[in-house]
């Protein structure tokens, strides 16, 4: 199904709120999932209906249906089968096509590299702080009729960081519930260097897609949380205790000492797999525990961000000038 969100709206946008929700009642959501690698489908196909959202970017296949008994929006970060790399992620007409659906909060899951020994492989992560190391990527919905400066002291929404942790917590899961993720460009892992630096300077996980996807929803005044899962040690550094290992491989390993392999692509998306029943879950628990009437924060002037959802939307993002 092929919509167009600017044509279909019921009114003109006011300065006080957002657009109006779409006519068509199976386009629209309030919250939504961004899966990760190695989550390409989340809904029932038996009862889902992909709309193909046109956005001033281009088009963005997003998937509704019903999930945790939530109305959920789904659309895969990298694409079907991960075919999209990391850099070339239209993160723009990602998060438009959310917000022109009526999405107030998004759960993101991400694959990650740990970057210090207490983010062991087999750990799941509530992001909290991110590390931009990211190239040349449109980063802002605000670059023709004004500029707009988000406040990104806290990228991530605190509120549906304190709905997540609870939930794991009463999953019983093992998790962090802080942690810094260092963004690289992408789509090579980091070398050894870099991974040793990225310690030096705070960070505890590291990953290729968490930059600009968490501003750009926050310039449209979305609610982001974010649930990563540590596949690897990064570059082979990190040092992994058999004592605090996420997994039982890990654990069964017994490493004491630094890791010798590198990480390798075969390697993250095996354990994703192993690990998909888990993450599942544990965005399940997040999705129930999140209440029907969740305002995110206004970080942007509403009337900035509907006349941002004001803009034509185009099908093919060439023509773009």
């Amino acid at each position: 199904m092929t919509f167009d969100p600017t044509a279909d709206q019921l009114a003109a946008p006011s300065a006080e709120s957002l657009p109006e929700p779409l006519v068509d009642p199976t386009a629209r959501a309030e919250f939504a999932v961004i899966g990760g690698s190695g989550l390409y489908e989340l809904i029932d196909p038996a009862g889902a209906v992909t709309h193909q959202v046109q956005t001033p970017y281009g088009t963005t296949p997003v998937t509704i249906g019903l999930r945790a008994g939530r109305r959920v929006a789904f659309l895969p970060r990298h694409g079907s089968g991960h075919s999209v790399a990391p850099h070339l992620i239209n993160y723009r007409a990602n998060i438009w096509a959310l917000a022109s659906i009526g999405v107030r909060a998004i759960i993101s899951s991400s694959a990650v590299g740990g970057v210090t020994p207490e983010y062991a492989p087999g750990l799941l992560v509530v992001t909290d702080q991110f590390i931009d190391r990211t190239t040349g990527r449109p980063d802002t919905f605000y670059d023709r009729e004004s500029v707009q400066h988000l406040s990104a002291a806290d990228p991530f929404d605190p509120l549906l960081r304190g709905y997540a942790v609870n939930a794991l917590e009463e999953l019983g899961e093992n998790f962090a519930p802080t942690g810094t993720v260092v963004v690289i460009q992408g789509p090579r892992f980091s070398t050894r260097a870099e991974s040793v630096w990225f310690r030096s300077v705070g960070a505890h996980i590291v990953n290729m897609t968490a930059y600009p996807e968490i501003v750009l929803a926050g310039e449209l005044n979305l609610g982001t949380v974010n649930l990563s899962f540590v596949t690897d040690a990064d570059a082979g550094l990190a040092p992994v205790l058999a004592a605090d290992a996420g997994d039982a491989e890990t654990a069964a390993r017994g490493v004491t000492s630094l890791e010798t392999d590198a990480v390798t692509a075969s390697v993250v998306f095996r354990r994703l797999r192993d690990a998909q029943p888990r993450i599942l879950a544990a965005i399940d628990g997040i999705l129930r525990a999140l209440p029907t009437d969740f305002a995110p924060r206004e970080l942007i002037d509403p009337a900035q961000v509907a006349a941002v959802l004001a803009r034509a939307v185009v099908s093919d993002p060439d023509a773009l000038a």
